[in-house]
This record gives structure tokens, C-alpha cells and sequence, in this order.
């Protein structure tokens, strides 16, 4: 196997097994191989050192984001020699799948305005929850040319830093928000219809699921701060379906009871909104999780809100 012209950055906190199976996949396809580590205790130091990544320790003084840490190690690949055109960004608990460099390296040389291509990530065991499987769903979004990516990308190194890399400051959202100042910069962002990574999303609770959509919440009130103006709008229709479903319908039936108990019909526009998610061919359980999820969705919105208001900054959110 040929190692390409490309590094990687992977980045992770305490991933045990998938770190390991992650950068033994990496290898012979990208160099050289960056792992990223933030404040790991579970031997992951170790582990990667000994798979022969170099090891960059994130500052502990500064709360831990994904995009401090993709920025660490895209310095870490800078300060070299010979520093590489293009950057693999993996995330520590995904593996690469066989041909996937190959094509994306072959997309990106025939299209040279294209400034990031991903593919399909997939969950590597579906099987193992609701909320995995929910998951996995997340992840298939449409081929061609489209508006961002995600975690598992590859990048023109010189695309990225040229809009100033990841903000450091996001505590999620980062991939759309970089790609939000790649295109307005020019560049185009494309989805390939190739099998691109395994991801272990690990979410065996409900509790997890719902943590980890708060934060969705708040990435998107925090991507429409930025970049909610016209003519973008990024997250704008997102932040306002989460509002509008996940804290003013609750809201109104809640003051509406204390006028008339027939308020309680406006808890019927719940059900209402699953069948027609579902007139859409999307099963049962999804189409009552989307439901669902646009209230811990709105949580975060309003955790957001509350935030900026009193000037307090936002901690990273884990679910894991």
C-alpha cells in the first residue's frame, strides 16, 4: 500500500479500542499521522505513541474542544519539514474504510475547487441501540456538492488556513461554521458517494441521546449568532424549528391550561408532526425521535441565549 500525500489528524478523549483501530487504519494511507489527545486517562497517550502517531497533548489551562484540537494538529503538521497539501481530519472513535483515500485524493485532483470532500460515515454497530441506528441515519446525507461536512473529512491544508482554521471557541458545529467561510471564500464542499469511515457512536441510553441533542441545539443557536445573516442563514431554520417545537408549543399549552383544559388539543400538533414525517418514508421511531429531539434541542438554544446574555462561556457538552 502507497502512503499518500496527505496527513492526518485524529483527535480524541479516552476512545480505549477505537483509537487503536483508528490509527492501524490509517496507516500506509496518510503521513504523517497526528493524534490530538484531550485529557485522556485511559492509556490513550500510550497507545497512540506506540502505533507510531506523533502526539500532540492539548493545553489543560483552556476548556477542550474538537476544534482546538483539529487546530493543534494541523499546526503539528505544519511545523514540519514538509508539510503536506491535504489533511485528513478523523475523529478518534471512526476507522477508515478500504479505497477511501484513493477516491477522495482522485475527486480532489480533478476538481480543483473543491476545498473539502467527505463520504459516508456509518455506525459500526446499529444493531445495538435505537439510538445508534438514529444515529447512522444522521450520517446519510445527499452526494454531490453540498454545504458542509463533517468530523471525518479531507481538506487543502492551504484552503483551511487561509479562512483561519476551526474556531477554537465552538464547542460543536465547527465542521459547518469552517465550511460556512471555505465557501464564502470560494470554495466548494462536496459529498462523494463512497464508503468513507466507521464511527462507534456508543449511545446504548437514552440519557446520552438526549445530551448529545442538546448540544446539537446549541451548535445550531451558535452558528446562527455567526452566521445567521442573509444571504447564508446558516442554522437559522434549524434554531427556529427547534424553538418554535421544543419550547413554544410546551410553552403554550402550559399557559393555555390555565385558561381552558381544551389547550391540552395542542398537544395533538405532536403526533400531527410524526405522521407527516412519516408520510415522507420516514419509519416510526425516527420520525418520533426528530419529534422529540426539538426539545432538548431547544434547551440548548436557550442554554446558548443564557450564556451569551451573562457573558459565561460555553463548556463542551459530552455524552459519552
Amino acid at each position: 500500500m502507497t502512503v499518500s500525500r496527505a496527513g492526518a489528524v485524529v483527535i480524541g478523549r479516552n476512545e480505549g479500542a477505537r483509537l487503536i483501530r483508528c490509527l492501524a487504519a490509517l496507516k500506509g494511507r496518510a503521513a504523517p499521522i497526528i493524534y490530538v489527545d484531550s485529557g485522556s486517562d485511559d492509556g490513550s497517550v500510550a497507545a497512540a505513541e506506540e502505533a507510531g502517531a506523533e502526539v500532540v497533548l492539548l493545553d489543560t489551562d483552556h476548556p477542550f474542544t474538537a476544534a482546538r484540537a483539529r487546530n493543534a494538529g494541523l499546526a503539528a503538521l505544519l511545523e514540519r519539514p514538509d508539510p503536506p497539501d491535504l489533511v485528513q481530519f478523523i475523529d478518534g472513535d471512526c476507522e477508515m474504510r478500504d479505497g477511501w483515500m484513493a477516491q477522495a485524493l482522485d475527486f480532489l485532483d480533478a476538481h480543483p475547487e473543491v476545498a473539502v470532500v467527505c463520504g459516508r460515515r456509518r455506525e459500526r454497530f446499529p444493531e445495538a441501540s435505537l439510538y445508534n441506528r438514529l444515529t447512522d441515519h444522521e450520517w446519510d446525507t445527499p452526494v454531490g456538492q453540498t454545504r458542509s461536512c463533517g468530523g471525518d473529512a479531507l481538506m487543502r491544508v492551504a484552503a483551511v488556513e487561509a479562512v483561519g482554521r476551526y474556531n477554537p471557541d465552538l464547542i460543536a458545529g465547527e465542521e459547518p461554521e469552517l465550511c460556512v467561510r471555505l465557501r464564502q471564500a470560494g470554495w466548494k464542499i462536496w459529498r462523494l458517494d463512497a464508503e468513507m469511515t466507521w464511527h462507534d457512536a456508543a449511545l446504548t441510553r437514552f440519557g446520552q441521546w438526549w445530551k448529545r441533542t442538546r448540544r446539537a441545539g446549541h451548535a445550531f443557536a451558535e452558528g446562527a449568532a455567526l452566521h445567521g445573516a442573509a444571504p447564508e442563514r446558516h442554522n437559522v431554520a434549524q434554531t427556529r424549528r427547534a424553538l418554535i417545537w421544543g419550547a413554544g408549543l410546551p410553552l403554550a399549552v402550559l399557559i393555555g391550561l390555565f385558561i381552558t383544559p381544551l389547550a391540552l388539543l395542542l398537544t395533538l400538533l405532536w403526533p400531527l408532526k410524526i405522521l407527516r414525517l412519516m408520510r415522507r418514508g420516514i419509519d416510526g421511531p425516527r420520525a418520533f425521535f426528530l419529534t422529540l429531539g426539538n426539545i432538548p434541542e431547544a434547551l440548548g438554544v436557550l442554554e446558548y441565549g443564557l450564556k451569551r446574555l451573562t457573558g459565561q462561556k460555553s463548556r463542551l457538552i459530552e455524552y459519552k
